[in-house]
């Protein structure tokens, strides 16, 4: 069992920064693998940073140089480092993670950025 609570959304100017946070508890052995989606208004949910090993992290075309995905694990808590912020960046982002097949999501913080 995962438990996810996302946190760090906000509203913001566009090329501002922001810093999302996601803490797990329960199995925190999965952080290696925790990662970030979003969900824009009348989109479907996207791929934003996920590991595909432990040091390697998968960024969408359009975050890559911008976003960073970084964790702590003695806080259990993996970061979204969001830079130069733009308004098609706005969505409610989630972290997420898988564990002997079932999806773990957390409820998502929104992120609103201005132009």
């Amino acid at each position: 069992q995962v438990h996810l609570v996302e946190s760090g959304g906000g509203s913001v100017q566009s090329g501002e920064s922001l810093r999302l946070s996601c803490v797990v508890s329960g199995n925190t052995l999965t952080i290696d693998r925790i990662g970030w989606y979003r969900q824009a208004p009348g989109k479907q949910r996207e791929l934003v940073a996920v590991p595909i090993r432990a040091t390697t992290i998968n960024y969408a075309d359009s975050v890559k140089g911008r976003f960073t995905l970084s964790r702590d694990n003695a806080k259990n808590t993996v970061y979204l480092h969001m830079n130069n912020l733009k308004a098609e960046d706005t969505a409610v982002y989630y972290c997420n993670v898988e564990l002997f097949g079932t999806d773990y999501w957390g409820l998502g913080t929104q992120v609103i950025v201005s132009s």
